[in-house]
C-alpha cells in the first residue's frame, strides 16, 4: 500500500532517528520534526503506518514505535533494545523494610513491575521501584500514588531524597537526607506542615536514593 508525503516523512523520521540514536522517537517529536503541532494528527499517522505493516507500537511506553522490516531501508529495533522493566517492591508506608534486590534479582521475579526507556533510565546495577504513598514530599513535586525509582549505594549526601527504615519504629519514610552530626540525621519533609525527624545513626538504614520520579496523572 503506498503511503502519502506526510506518512513517508514519519517513517523516514523515525528511521533516521532510531539508527542514530538506538531508540525511537516519541511523539512530540514526530510532530515537531515533520511540522505537526497536534500530537493527534501524528497518532493517526502511525496508526496508518502500524496498520500498513510498517511498525508496530507498543502503547504503554512512551517510546513504543519499532520498526518492521517492510522496507529494506528499515531494521527491525526489539523492545527490550531501548526498554526496561523495573520491579515494584512496595510502597513507603509504616510497614517492613524494603527487601533490596540483588544483582541476580529480575524483574520478572517481581509481582509489579513498571517500563521506563533506557534514554531515560541509564543507572546500572539493581534498581528497583516503590509507591509513594502520603504527602510529606509535595513541595518536591511528589505526590501519593507517585512511583519512586531508588538505587541502594554505599554512601549518601546532604540533600539526597532517600527512602529511610527507621528500625526502632519499624518505619519506612521518604525523606531528605542530612547528616548533622556524628549522633544525629535529619530526615527533612518536602511540606510546610510537617516536622523533620531527627535519629541517631545507629536507628537508620537508608535503603536507596530517588534516582527517578514517576508521576501518576
Amino acid at each position: 500500500m503506498e503511503l502519502s508525503p506526510r506518512q513517508r516523512d514519519v517513517l523516514n523520521f523515525i528511521t533516521r532517528f532510531v539508527k542514530d540514536k538506538g531508540y525511537p522517537p516519541t511523539i512530540r517529536e514526530i510532530g515537531h520534526a515533520v511540522n505537526i503541532s497536534s500530537t493527534s494528527v501524528v497518532d493517526y499517522n502511525l496508526n496508518i503506518l502500524q496498520t500498513k505493516g510498517y511498525i508496530h507500537r507498543d502503547r504503554e511506553v512512551s517510546r513504543g514505535v519499532r520498526l518492521l522490516e517492510k522496507d529494506t531501508e528499515l531494521q527491525e529495533v526489539g523492545a527490550d533494545a531501548f526498554v526496561i522493566r523495573i520491579p515494584v517492591l512496595g510502597r513507603i508506608v509504616a510497614s517492613e523494610p524494603v527487601p533490596i534486590p540483588d544483582e541476580d534479582f529480575s524483574p520478572l521475579d517481581a509481582e509489579d513491575s513498571i517500563a521506563l526507556t533506557r534514554d531515560i533510565m541509564q543507572e546500572q546495577g539493581p534498581i528497583y521501584a516503590l509507591e509513594v504513598k502520603g504527602d510529606s514530599m509535595i513541595d518536591a513535586l511528589i505526590h501519593d500514588g507517585d512511583i519512586v525509582v531508588m538505587k541502594p549505594q554505599a554512601q549518601y549526601s546532604n540533600g539526597d531524597l532517600v527512602a529511610a527504615w527507621l528500625k526502632a519504629e519499624k518505619e519506612t519514610t521518604l525523606k531528605r537526607f542530612f547528616r548533622e552530626s556524628r549522633t544525629r540525621v535529619r530526615l527533612q519533609p518536602a511540606n510546610p506542615t510537617m516536622e523533620p525527624i531527627y535519629v541517631h545513626p545507629s536507628n537508620l538504614e537508608i535503603q536507596g536514593k530517588v534516582i527517578a520520579v514517576v508521576r501518576q496523572l
